[in-house]
């Protein structure tokens, strides 16, 4: 997706969240300053990286959807996962720790339980911190005890930032896969229901909680944005 095609994205989502663009960029200018004294990367430096742990194309993207638990035991049991470059979505990546499985890659807008992302990130993944309106105080408060760090905004990209497409984690990390050179996407726990587990949302008081109004709406978007990719990037799509 190129940018011209995602801000026609981009205009719409606004519009139906009543989102404001000057939020989205004042984060990602912050997100910018942050980066200029921090452990960043390029985009080729990422690529790079995870293509020197890994020679391979294929990727599995985890989202935090309520099959993730088990689809991640099965994955376990019937593949060897060093075939495949990991991109974790957020909160996913605690499922992810709690089956002793780091991901290469965690794409964040830092709302998911960020002791497991710390930890994730110690040991040697990639994050891929992304700026919006409404995550300033996370950026500013998370962002610095980071490190291998490449930055991504939905609004204009400049300096450190980049803007592969997408709107929710899951999606994005689709995105990234894409500009990383993959040939095959593996979805897992990209479920796009109505029901979110606390992977996704750590504060919720159960495990499993019916989706509000906005979360759905999001997984909507994040549905049809995958529909685009199948039917519009050069790369095979699997669900498991």
């Amino acid at each position: 997706m190129n940018l011209n095609q995602w801000n026609k994205w981009y205009e719409k989502i606004l519009k139906d969240f009543n989102f404001k663009k000057e939020d989205d960029i004042k984060s990602a200018n912050k997100l910018n300053e942050l980066l200029n004294h921090l452990d960043s990367l390029t985009l080729n430096e990422l690529h790079q990286k995870i293509h020197n742990h890994r020679k391979t194309n294929k990727f599995i993207v985890f989202g935090a959807g309520p099959s993730l638990k088990k689809t991640l035991i099965n994955l376990k049991k019937h593949h060897n996962l060093n075939n495949y470059i990991l991109i974790s979505a957020d909160g996913a990546t605690t499922a992810l720790i709690e089956e002793k499985i780091i991901p290469d890659i965690i794409v964040t807008d830092l709302d998911g339980k960020i002791d497991d992302i710390l930890l994730a990130n110690i040991k040697d993944s990639a994050i891929v911190v992304h700026a919006h309106g409404n995550n300033l105080e996370n950026i500013i408060k998370y962002t610095p005890f980071l490190n291998n760090i490449l930055a991504t905004t939905q609004a204009y990209p400049h300096g450190n930032l980049y803007n592969f497409g997408g709107f929710t984690d899951g999606d994005r990390a689709i995105f990234l896969a894409i500009a990383l050179g993959a040939k095959e996407i593996t979805l897992a726990g990209m479920d796009f229901g109505e029901i979110v587990t606390q992977y996704s949302r750590p504060q919720n008081t159960h495990f499993l909680q019916k989706a509000d109004k906005i979360k759905k709406k999001k997984l909507e978007y994040a549905e049809k944005l995958v529909e685009w990719i199948y039917k519009n990037e050069n790369v095979i799509i699997k669900y498991i």
